[in-house]
């Protein structure tokens, strides 16, 4: 089973695993309550949603 994104992207944005952990629960737990919230189905898992965000830079990983 490969990661998509790969966790050296990952890493380019989070300094290190045990952040990651927190980051990415952080935003999945955020995307499912918007989706809930809003009322929208998501079409994926929000743990994945999450990695993209994360990957692409815009999750709030505390780093300024």
């Amino acid at each position: 089973m490969m990661l998509d994104p790969p966790m050296k992207n990952l890493l380019k944005q989070v300094p290190s695993r045990y952040q990651l952990v927190n980051v990415v629960a952080h935003a999945a737990r955020q995307i499912a309550s918007q989706a809930e919230d809003e009322g929208y189905p998501l079409t994926e898992k929000p743990v994945t949603l999450a990695l993209q965000k994360v990957a692409a830079g815009e999750a709030d990983t505390g780093r300024e």
